[in-house]
């Protein structure tokens, strides 16, 4: 199963269940700072679509919250924080055996909540995610999310209302993006929230791949 495009697009920020202003929650993203190509291509796409963020349409992603979403752990009031930690350091084990890797970002894709660039090869960053659910495993014995369905992708925007997707489609096919590339060096355990309308964190174990 690949990432298709969607013909029509839908309001990104509804409240998801559990979600609310002010909770937090425990999760694994992988992070672009300092990876220069990935910044470039975001500035390319936030360029192209700025017109329909000035129209309230789509919310452009700034380079310092860029991210591959991984895996979830869970609501900071239900998850205790030695737990946390322990997971972090199950991690630390685990990712110590996976190789650092080099990945590529773009074409955009369409679907109904994000432009998305999925990320290739997608197999390198699987590997990653499964050392993280191994990790959770080995401390909660329960993970949240399906193992499979994982298509690895970074947002550029989210969709901020609805509407047919054929006016962006039309703005993105009018310009040329080179697909950027990147280094994956480490994984980043974060405690992210939505109250500002876009995902916004702080770190909380920032840990190297081997």
């Amino acid at each position: 199963m690949t990432l298709t495009s969607s013909n029509t697009l839908r309001n990104h920020w509804w409240w998801r269940p559990g979600w609310s202003v002010g909770r937090r929650f425990y999760t694994w993203h992988l992070t672009w700072e300092g990876q220069d190509e990935v910044h470039r291509l975001a500035a390319e796409y936030r360029d192209a679509l700025a017109p329909f963020a000035f129209a309230g349409e789509l919310t452009l992603i700034p380079d310092r919250w860029l991210h591959l979403t991984m895996q979830g752990i869970g609501f900071v009031d239900e998850v205790a924080e030695r737990d946390v930690r322990a997971i972090a350091d199950a991690a630390r084990e685990r990712l110590a055996a996976v190789p650092a890797f080099d990945v590529q970002a773009g074409s955009h894709v369409l679907a109904p909540e994000a432009i998305l660039l999925p990320v290739q090869p997608a197999g390198s960053v699987a590997e990653v995610r499964e050392a993280i659910r191994g990790a959770i495993s080995d401390v909660l014995h329960d993970v949240r999310e399906k193992p499979t369905d994982f298509r690895p992708h970074v947002s550029v925007a989210y969709s901020a209302s609805d509407g047919p997707a054929a006016p962006v489609e039309e703005a993105l096919a009018a310009r040329e993006f080179t697909p950027a590339q990147a280094r994956v060096t480490s994984a980043e355990l974060i405690v992210i929230h939505r109250d500002n309308k876009m995902y916004e964190w702080e770190t909380f174990a920032s840990v190297p791949l081997g």
